[in-house]
């Protein structure tokens, strides 16, 4: 996002939340911790129990399942494969005019039944799609009073974009719940109708008479009924650590590549990717980024934007797509969830996992930021002393300059609040404590542990 209160993509899906309140050894680290950070309960870990996730990873959930056409694959990191064709669709690209026949096979899996009844939904994925293949990704929901939703398409997705174009797909609605890019949200949360279970359904594409096919390693969804608020309860601070990790500007990419979201002044979210991603080892190749002009700096970065650009959103910063986007470098995985406090951001960065963060505000309610916005994304890398976060912000002029530290209290308030004033004086939304996480495939145990604190398995 740009340095200014620009009109955010969930503008819609804001307006519908007013009415309704209206009615392993890992990477270089530096520091230490201090006091009992991945056991001591704290005031805002309370909130962490109104997020429900769930994810397909294993070889037994794969095989749990509902295939046609699919087989489950087993080893290190088991999958999803096509076996055989279960059927020929033509697909008619709205962001080419191409039309193209492709086999499919489809996997849906078992109801899962949420702990907490959510008013959103996010889908994450993570696979391996070689070129002549795609996925499509959607979710059913079945509400409160025991009706269902459609089957809402949550994604269109490819690593590339030389078979077709990733996108998200606009005007879907059932008229009780809609979907606002990467978030099915219900409609009027305020009239208590939640969604209790749902179903995934992936189909995998592949050119007609090939033995090519997308591997999906992992799917799920992270369900929320986050409390609206304007202010959230403070946390202690409890870790003073820091983990050592690549700094990248998005503002020295500006009027780059403006067929990604107008250039690189809105890269916050691939750049905060590119970061992460290279923390835990990921690196791109002379031949990948060979189509970058060479004489941009950091043509990884670049890289990231046409990589998780959504054709349909205009933009680089869908959060699945993010996460897929990391998921295609070896050995990682990447999900989307919402966290309940600081404290839980500081239980990851004690096992070594940095956070990509999601947040809003105007330029006074975060000192030092020198800027307002209406979404940014940035990089959670640790804590000082004090407890004041420690954040690599790509909103800075330079590489140099991409590490802050913001106030805690402010930091905790603009991240995790559901709703907000923005420059305008007017009531805007804000992402109750949505995040990105990024991890390795074969975590260590005390890395395990953490994620599973925070609900991430």
């Amino acid at each position: 996002m740009s340095r200014a209160e620009l009109p955010s993509r969930r503008t819609l899906l804001a307006a519908a939340v007013v009415a309704a309140v209206a009615g392993s050894a890992g990477p270089a680290t530096a520091g230490t911790v201090t006091g009992g950070a991945t056991d001591t309960p704290d005031a805002g870990r309370a909130a962490a129990r109104a997020v429900d996730n769930r994810a397909w990873t294993s070889y037994a959930d794969w095989r749990s399942g509902t295939a046609d056409g699919t087989r489950a694959v087993a080893g290190a990191r088991p999958g999803l494969v096509i076996a055989r064709a279960a059927g020929t669709t033509d697909y008619t690209d709205p962001h080419t005019g191409r039309t193209a026949r492709w086999e499919y096979a489809t996997w849906t899996s078992p109801v899962h039944r949420l702990d907490v009844p959510a008013t959103e939904a996010i889908v994450s994925w993570n696979a391996h799609t070689p070129e002549g293949t795609w996925l499509q990704v959607e979710l059913k929901g079945t509400y409160s009073d025991g009706t269902h939703s459609p089957w809402y398409v949550m994604g269109r997705w490819a690593a590339g974009d030389q078979d077709i174009r990733r996108t998200s797909v606009d005007d879907q609605s059932d008229g009780r719940s809609s979907v606002w890019t990467d978030t099915l949200a219900v409609d009027d949360a305020a009239s208590g109708l939640r969604v209790v279970s749902y179903r995934l359904r992936l189909t995998l594409h592949r050119r007609p008479g090939t033995g090519l096919t997308p591997t999906v390693w992992r799917v799920g969804a992270m369900g929320s009924d986050v409390p609206d608020r304007f202010t959230v309860p403070a946390s202690t601070p409890r870790l003073a650590r820091e983990l050592v990790v690549p700094r990248y500007s998005q503002e020295i990419h500006k009027g780059q590549y403006p067929e990604y979201d107008n250039g690189g002044e809105a890269w916050c979210s691939p750049t905060s990717s590119q970061m992460i991603i290279e923390y835990w080892g990921g690196r791109l190749t002379e031949e990948q980024v060979s189509w970058v002009d060479p004489s941009y700096a950091d043509p990884q970065v670049c890289h990231a934007a046409r990589h998780t650009y959504d054709y349909q959103y205009a933009g680089c910063g869908n959060w699945p797509f993010n996460a897929a986007y990391a998921a295609t470098f070896k050995g990682l995985q990447g999900v989307v969830t919402r966290l309940g406090s600081l404290a839980d951001l500081e239980t990851l960065i004690a096992a070594g996992i940095p956070a990509i963060t999601s947040q809003s505000f105007r330029e006074e309610e975060l000192t030092g930021a020198g800027y307002g916005t209406s979404g940014h994304l940035m990089t959670v890398i640790g804590f000082t002393a004090d407890g004041d976060v420690i954040a690599n912000d790509p909103a800075s002029d330079d590489n140099e300059a991409v590490r802050r530290v913001y106030k805690r209290r402010e930091w905790e308030n603009i991240w995790l609040r559901t709703k907000r004033y923005n420059a305008s004086g007017k009531v805007a939304s804000g992402t109750g404590g949505v995040c990105y996480l990024y991890f390795p495939a074969r975590l260590s145990p005390a890395q395990r542990r953490a994620l599973a604190s925070v609900g991430v398995r």
